[in-house]
Parts: structure tokens; C-alpha cells; sequence
């Protein structure tokens, strides 16, 4: 409140100062589903509380805003680069939250540092962390998914002593421990259920062929296709097309697949899949009704989608899991295992996919 001062002006007093609210046990308790006793035990640092508790309580004051007590602030193990590709796609945010809080638990700081065109390069980014002093790096779909790329750039990393692990692409040319998704076996669970639904002409949109990623889901459509639909190798190239993994780019390979006559169309992406559905509503499709539509990725409000998207769900908790283990596992100085750790996607079907022509409208 501002009073007057003499003469009638009021006079101008100092900026209120706001103070954090002091946190309550009820609503920390509530937050982390433990009793206001345990509450209490973590704040003041007591024993008797597991280590999972623990961090759920302080989880919980993270979530509601308020400050840790000093004598909990951890000092950080050291700082861990997490370089991934834009931003825009959901899943690169949903793995990277994921790899944050399992680096976290792990007493680690985590970097995120995210290419953009036109802006910070891989290389750069690496430089930057190197200088900071990170202690290791995890790369998402980055260089060593390239198969046009130099990945003697990742040697001379090693040489500089930079424990890494890469996610998302794998290379026998690069001396590290890799995390992917069955690309390949998600191809065959999206054409196993368009088959069962009746559909016989399946077209798939996709990515560059430079990208691992890529040839791995083109290598499981074609040998899908060819078993499940009977579908000739030469038939099976012709619906294909390759674009950009943008709702853009999946418009343009949904036009050319549609103009092709599929009935169905698995993407690449859960935002080509965004990109196939527009281009069949600008022609008066009804999606599932007249053409079905199959994701990749399953990343956050991907089921709010209308309709709801069916999709591959990449195992994005046990990649980013698998990836932490592989790279501490370095850091500790016990030798990584050289391979590449494969995980099994999961088909979630939705309101997208539907009966095809062949199946008598069942």
C-alpha cells in the first residue's frame, strides 16, 4: 500500500518483494502419493526412507515450484551433452526428458543442445561441450545416422576422451554402443494389421534413404508386402516415396501415394502421418473411412489427434533408460559394450485404421 506523504503526493516506497510461499507437507505429500510423515523424514534428512522415495518427494517439490532445502541440493556429478535434432517432432522432447531424469537420478547436470538449420552444427555443439568439460555425450538421430556423413568425426571424440552413446542409427564404422528401435519388426506389425483389416495396396512415406532409420523400415515394408500382401519386389518400390519428416513431407508423399491408389499408407512419422491425413481431406477422404493411416513414434497427444492416430509406439523410457546405463557404464571406466542394444516397438491401433475394400466392409 502506498501512502501520502505530506502535501497530498503519494510517495513512491520501495517494490514489494515476493516471497515464496513455504511449502506444505499436505500438498508435497498429495504431489508425491507418500504420507506427510515421509514428507518430513526427506526434508530433514532423516533416515529410513528408500532412495526411490526420496526422489519422489523431491520430484514433487520440484513439480509445485518450490526450492529444495540446502542441505538436499546435491553437488552434480558433472555435466552430460544431450544433442538432438529440432524440436518440433514431439518424440525428440519426449526422449530428451526422459534422458534428462534418468541422468538426474544419476546425480548428473544434463546439457541440452539442439541443431537447427541454419544454426549450431553437430561438430560445434561437440566443441562447445568438450570446452565446457563435459563428462560424456549423448547423441539423438544425429551424424552417425548418415550414412553420407564422415563418422571419423566420432573416432577423433573417442581420441579426445569423450565417452558417448548414440541413439537412433547405427554405423559399424563407429566404435561406440548404439540404442535403436526394431524399425524393421514395426514395419511388419503396421502391415500385419492393414492385411488382417482387408487393405491390399499399402503405400509407405518416408524419410531420406541416406538414414539408417530409413532403409531399415524400407527393408521390413518390402519383405511385409511381399509376404503378406503378395505383392511383387517391383510393386512393392512403386509404393514408396520418399520426403522430408515433416507434416509437409507427408502430404507431398500422401498425395503421390493416393494418386497411386492406396488404400491404406504407413509413415515414417507421427507428423508425416498428420501430413498423409490432410492431403486425403483436401481430396474429400475420409480418414479411416476411404484411406487408413499408421504413424511412427507415439509421441505425447499423439491419441488426441482426430481421429486418433494409430501408430508405432518407439520404447522411448527403455531406449533413453538403455542409453543412460550404456554411457555411465564408460564413465565408470568398465569397457561399454560395443553393439547395439535393440528394443521392440509396440502397434497401437486407433481410430485411423479401418476396414480396407477387400474385406467386404467387416
Amino acid at each position: 500500500m502506498t501512502l501520502p506523504a505530506q502535501g497530498g503526493r503519494p510517495q513512491a516506497g520501495p517494490p514489494p518483494v515476493l516471497q515464496q510461499a513455504p511449502a506444505r507437507l499436505a500438498d508435497i505429500a498429495v504431489q508425491a502419493g507418500v504420507s506427510e510423515a515421509t514428507v518430513s523424514r526427506v526434508l530433514n534428512g532423516k533416515a529410513g526412507v528408500s532412495g526411490t522415495t526420496r526422489q519422489t518427494v523431491l520430484a514433487a517439490l520440484d513439480v509445485l515450484g518450490y526450492d529444495r532445502p540446502v542441505k538436499l541440493r546435491q553437488r552434480s556429478a558433472g555435466l552430460i551433452g544431450l544433442i538432438t535434432p529440432e524440436l518440433s517432432n514431439p518424440i525428440f522432447p519426449a526422449l530428451a526428458q526422459v534422458i534428462e531424469q534418468v541422468l538426474t537420478r544419476h546425480g548428473y547436470t544434463p546439457v541440452l543442445c539442439t541443431q537447427t538449420p541454419g544454426g549450431s552444427t553437430e561438430d560445434e555443439l561437440v566443441d562447445l561441450l568438450v570446452e565446457r568439460g563435459v563428462t560424456g555425450i549423448v547423441f539423438v538421430s544425429g551424424l552417425h545416422a548418415d550414412t553420407s556423413a564422415d563418422h571419423e568425426r566420432y573416432a577423433r571424440l573417442a581420441g579426445r576422451g569423450v565417452p558417448f552413446v548414440l541413439i537412433d542409427g547405427f554405423s559399424e564404422r563407429i566404435d561406440a554402443s548404439f540404442v535403436s528401435p526394431d524399425d524393421r519388426a514395426a514395419m511388419w506389425m503396421a502391415i500385419r494389421h492393414l492385411a488382417e483389416l482387408g487393405h491390399e495396396k499399402v503405400g509407405l512415406a518416408v524419410g531420406p534413404t541416406r538414414f539408417v532409420p530409413v532403409a531399415r523400415k524400407l527393408t521390413g515394408f518390402t519383405e511385409a508386402a511381399q509376404e503378406l500382401l503378395g505383392l511383387s519386389e517391383e510393386a512393392v518400390r512403386d509404393l514408396v516415396q520418399h520426403s522430408l519428416f515433416t507434416v509437409e513431407g507427408g502430404h507431398a508423399a500422401g498425395a503421390r501415394l493416393l494418386d497411386k491408389g492406396c488404400t491404406a499408407i504407413v509413415c515414417g512419422s507421427d507428423l508425416m502421418a498428420f501430413g498423409v491425413i490432410r492431403a486425403a481431406r483436401q481430396r474429400g477422404l475420409e480418414v479411416p473411412g476411404d484411406v487408413s493411416v499408421v504413424g511412427f513414434d507415439d509421441s505425447p497427444l499423439i491419441a488426441f489427434a482426430d481421429p486418433p492416430l494409430t501408430t508405432i509406439r518407439k520404447p522411448v523410457e527403455a531406449m533413453g533408460q538403455a542409453a543412460v546405463d550404456a554411457l555411465l557404464e564408460e564413465i565408470s571406466g568398465t569397457p561399454a559394450h560395443r553393439a547395439e542394444f535393440v528394443f521392440q516397438p509396440e502397434l497401437v491401433v486407433r481410430g485411423s485404421t479401418g476396414a480396407g475394400p477387400s474385406s467386404g466392409g467387416r
